[in-house]
């Protein structure tokens, strides 16, 4: 093999994988139990294969130097514990994560034994009890088919999600509605997306003054809105202008100048004004909501300034409430009326002084789509409301 065919392969490696970082899948637990013992590996390359035949079948792929491999295909059975949303230890556990703090990785939760042998973890979403009818090393992973031979359901909870090597969860999304709405009983139906941090200041005050109009609300993340956006799933959406390409046609509605929040007894609260070196050694407590992460940091890194963050959240008033009990100051653009957490401690906004960035709140929808006109009235409401502010 010549050294350019080694960088072609690699290369084409390289590619593959980070192509697969984007494909979302399940996250499993494979355990097995029998004469070559107890193991388990979590896995994500699990796939059904057929419901039918003498009995549904599966696929499972099990990298070939993990200590559970030779055990699964010796004792022949194994159970794919596909796992809750919240059970992202349990994969962490059997990754390998917690070796320091656990002596036993199966002591990380609670144990059904099945009638064939192996454990099956107590509340898993779904966990699927096996035969291995073949085992064929392909590469670096054993590829096992697997015929299922008993079905264990919860009746509640989402499945834990893999994509772009970090945890997530499912979310259900509804089948869209028209983009020129549709009449009902209420009037003319309207699905408008919020961006989850402001939404509470602005929707309330703007549904209730459409009285005659059918509004469905969408609130979540840039990223989930200008998705619903390209979708059709929204036919508007109130959000920042922040990475809104040419997909989009927007209207700026307000322009948001960042402010420095802290606890009323925090040394700096004392000042008129704040100016970024001040925070340089401070704790910041980070609203973690895409894009605001990246912009309230980056606003310090333009100065130079590398943010020293303590705790992070994606709850506006998660991130408040931190502040108000003095685990450090934040960055934010919304400001509510009322200036104190929700446990009711007292907080204090200051001006961040310098030139800094400011963010723009626009009414965004897909380009070359003609709004309806539900959506055309809903636009102009918007724009009276900020237009007193």
């Amino acid at each position: 093999m010549t050294a350019q065919t080694q960088i072609d392969q690699s290369s084409a490696r390289d590619r593959f994988v980070t192509g697969m970082s984007h494909a979302a899948c399940t996250v499993n637990v494979v355990t097995t139990d029998g004469p070559a013992g107890r193991a388990g590996v979590t896995v994500s390359a699990m796939a059904s294969v057929s419901a039918d035949g003498e009995a549904p079948t599966l696929l499972v792929c099990v990298h070939h130097l993990s200590p559970a491999a030779p055990k699964i295909i010796e004792n022949g059975v194994l159970c794919v514990n596909v796992l809750r949303e919240d059970q992202s230890y349990i994969s962490e556990a059997f990754a390998g994560r917690f070796k320091d703090e656990l002596g036993d990785k199966f002591e990380c939760t609670d144990w059904v034994a099945l009638p064939s042998g192996p454990p099956r973890v107590a509340d898993a979403l779904v966990a699927f009890e096996c035969r291995v009818v073949s085992a064929e090393r392909v590469g670096t992973h054993y590829v096992l088919l697997c015929a299922v031979e008993d079905t264990h359901s919860a009746r509640l909870g989402s499945p834990l999600i893999y994509a772009n090597r970090s945890y997530g969860s499912s979310r259900r999304i509804d089948a869209p509605r028209s983009m020129r709405g549709v009449l009902n009983g209420k009037g003319i139906a309207l699905k408008v997306g919020c961006f989850h941090t402001f939404g509470p200041f602005l929707m309330p005050a703007l549904i209730r003054q459409l009285g005659g109009l059918d509004i469905g609300l969408l609130e979540g993340d840039q990223r989930r809105l200008t998705e619903s956006l390209v979708s059709g799933e929204t036919e508007l959406a109130l959000i920042y202008d922040i990475g809104l390409d040419d997909r989009f046609e927007c209207e700026a509605l307000a322009t948001l100048t960042p402010y420095v929040l802290l606890a009323a007894d925090h040394p700096l609260a004392r000042q008129s004004e704040i100016l970024p070196i001040d925070l340089a050694a401070e704790p910041m407590v980070l609203l973690d909501a895409p894009p605001s992460g990246d912009y309230f940091t980056g606003i310090l890194k333009a100065q130079g300034i590398e943010p020293v963050i303590a705790h992070r959240s994606v709850s506006f008033e998660m991130v408040r409430g931190m502040v108000a009990h003095g685990l450090g100051y934040t960055l934010l653009v919304t400001k509510p009326t009322a200036s104190m957490s929700y446990d009711g401690l007292p907080l204090v906004a200051r001006p961040l002084a310098g030139d800094c960035a400011p963010s723009h709140l626009v009414l965004a929808w897909r380009r070359g789509h003609r709004l309806g006109s539900a959506a055309e009235r809903f636009a102009r409401k918007c724009r009276e409301k900020f237009a007193r502010a």
